[in-house]
């Protein structure tokens, strides 16, 4: 199949839907130069007033026990290991009394799928949290961990979402994703949920109007056209959300680190972070989700220097401060912002910084 990179790059510009292999193509062929000035385009049809959003959370582990087996994580652990914990309530307390004290409100609660914890426990520990606190936002656990729970309980995945909103759920994170192809999850993370069930508890989500984000861990043993697939698939997703709903906030795709994970062992390869690829993958995103409002650069996985950089190629956030992350900085990613830093880097690309929150909702700095 031959492809003319013009038509294809002007279909863009038109925010018309390109197929996996259109962007397959523009990914291998078209200069770097060109898709980001198409993905800053479409960029300005969202945020035409030059502002660039971040946000102040904390990211809170519930537990590091994890039966999914994923082979790119340093931070789980078996339940007959040592070093096993969960997060206790006086834990939470003294977390979001620093939270609080940065001027943030939100926290995005994670953990492993422990094979001991149902829905009962995520009821209490939401509820809880609520009562201690009623001013934080839950943007908690993500498609995987909502399957677990509702394989382990025999409910569906709206079952478990419509229980945990009312414990107080807020919204759900993307967390999980990966890579939206089987062929890739079978091997990755052979624990976790296939790629439909993914995409089917973020559908459940939308129409009970959680808002929610979008991910992609790139740069392992996916093709360039499943990372394609995986855009595709989580833009034909937002097509079916409800007019009134928000469906995708947000796609943050990231380079997978490889340091010491099972993935390097077993493939005697490491994985390396080309900062140049990063950002034709931010624009290719920008330009292969036309339906999706904002995209965010993943400063924590390659620095603050190339998440400007992607401001001027399609993206519009650069996310989180990130008081705490357990993941990818155990397996390599070394990068870390004080408070003010993120508006002063935002300010120095040329752009306007404007906190917000889960919601892009402007919000006032504290």
């Amino acid at each position: 199949m031959s492809f003319d990179e013009h038509n294809i790059l002007t279909k863009a510009l038109n925010l018309q839907e390109l197929s996996i292999e259109e962007g397959a193509f523009l990914f291998r062929t078209a200069p770097l130069a060109e898709l980001q000035f198409v993905a800053d385009e479409i960029r300005k049809k969202f945020r035409p007033n030059n502002v660039v959003t971040w946000i102040i959370d904390r990211n809170v582990n519930i537990t590091n026990a994890c039966i999914s087996g994923c082979k790119f994580c340093n931070f789980h652990k078996r339940l007959n290991e040592d070093g096993i914990y969960i997060t206790s309530f006086e834990e939470y307390d003294q977390k979001i009394a620093e939270l609080e004290l940065y001027g943030g409100n939100q926290l995005l609660i994670q953990g492993g799928m422990h094979p001991k914890l149902g829905l009962d426990f995520y009821k209490k520990l939401f509820s809880e949290l609520k009562r201690r606190h009623p001013n934080i936002k839950l943007h908690a656990l993500g498609p995987p961990e909502i399957a677990y729970i509702a394989k382990r309980e025999s409910l569906t995945a709206r079952e478990v979402l419509e229980s945990l909103h009312q414990s107080g759920l807020d919204s759900l994170p993307g967390a999980g994703a990966e890579i939206l192809c089987d062929r890739v999850r079978k091997y990755l993370s052979p624990g976790k949920c296939d790629s439909e069930t993914w995409l089917n508890v973020m559908r459940e989500a939308h129409k009970m109007h959680l808002t929610t984000s979008a991910t992609m861990m790139y740069g392992h043993i996916e093709t360039i056209e499943e990372r394609m697939e995986h855009l595709v698939k989580i833009r034909q997703l937002q097509n079916e959300k409800p007019s009134d709903s928000d469906g995708f906030t947000a796609f943050i795709p990231w380079p997978f680190y490889s340091k010491g994970t099972a993935l390097e062992r077993l493939t005697q390869q490491e994985f390396k972070i080309r900062k140049d690829e990063y950002i034709r993958m931010i624009a290719i995103s920008r330009i292969m989700l036309p339906n999706i409002p904002h995209i965010q650069a993943s400063w924590l996985t390659v620095g603050l220097p190339t998440a400007q950089i992607c401001l001027h190629g399609g993206a519009d956030d650069l996310g989180s401060i990130m008081i705490e992350e357990n993941v990818v900085s155990q397996a390599g990613a070394k990068y870390s912002v004080k408070k003010n830093e993120l508006p002063e880097a935002i300010k120095e690309a040329g752009f306007t910084p404007q906190l917000r929150n889960q919601h892009y909702d402007y919000v006032e700095e504290v």
